[in-house]
């Protein structure tokens, strides 16, 4: 008796552990998931590898097949012209239909995939982040040239391209010399084309970018803020 006791004993433990398990290993899968975050070389922090693979699945193919418009290219130039500062969200150089229009609405229908818009004559540039749909948080219309008051703003140059200007080693990869977080599709930028032609890859199709090119550890320029506050100062003088 006591040995059929000690049998089913053992036999409703190794159920119960089972059960314990299961229901654990279910818990767990039913967890969103999400994206770690690292810090590069050059401390700025990103989401980790996903932003890479965006929009590869087709578009790589596409851009790597398509043949190059050469009456409607971009060049670095429009491309900086169009920032307050390297790095800065680019301002938006064509009239908008609503001031307070979300990116769903207006800007995602032709800045999530890109393509010819024949109003402005030019290939709307593909957005690396078509997930944030309030656009106009960052992106603003463009309705001066000038300062509001002279100031002593110089702004910094941009990261230089061509062969040998970031490269580890002759005819090595080039390395990334840009902050990453907000820009980590990179065939958003290097790819297609409203790529820029001095930064468009001849390889849209390689998935994983960020196997042969590294963000460059660089010194971010120094501002004097100084001169702000002076003209600043003046101004409120008046």
């Amino acid at each position: 008796m006591k040995k059929r006791l000690g049998i089913i004993s053992f036999f409703v433990i190794i159920f119960i552990a089972f059960i314990v398990v299961w229901n654990y290993s279910y818990e767990q899968g039913l967890e969103e998931a999400y994206i770690p975050i690292i810090e590069t070389p050059t401390g700025n922090f990103i989401p980790s590898e996903s932003g890479v693979f965006r929009r590869f699945d087709d578009a790589g193919i596409d851009y790597l097949n398509m043949p190059v418009d050469e009456n409607h290219q971009r060049t670095l130039d429009t491309y900086y012209d169009n920032r307050a500062y390297p790095g800065a969200p680019p301002s938006i150089p064509h009239p908008v239909i609503k001031e307070r229009s979300f990116g769903g609405n207006t800007c995602i229908q032709c800045h999530q995939n890109g393509g010819f818009v024949e109003k402005f004559n030019a290939y709307a540039p593909v957005t690396p982040h078509p997930e944030m749909i309030n656009c106009r948080q960052c992106h603003v219309t463009k309705n001066t040239t000038s300062n509001f008051i002279e100031n002593g703003f110089e702004k910094p140059e941009p990261p230089k391209v061509g062969e040998g200007a970031n490269n580890a080693l002759v005819g090595s990869p080039p390395m990334i010399p840009h902050q990453l977080q907000m820009r980590e599709s990179c065939i958003s930028c290097h790819g297609g084309p409203s790529a820029p032609k001095e930064i468009r890859v001849s390889h849209p199709d390689r998935i994983n970018c960020r196997q042969c090119h590294l963000p460059k550890q660089t010194e971010q320029p120094n501002i004097d803020t100084n001169t702000f506050l002076r003209q600043f100062e003046k101004l409120n003088e008046k």
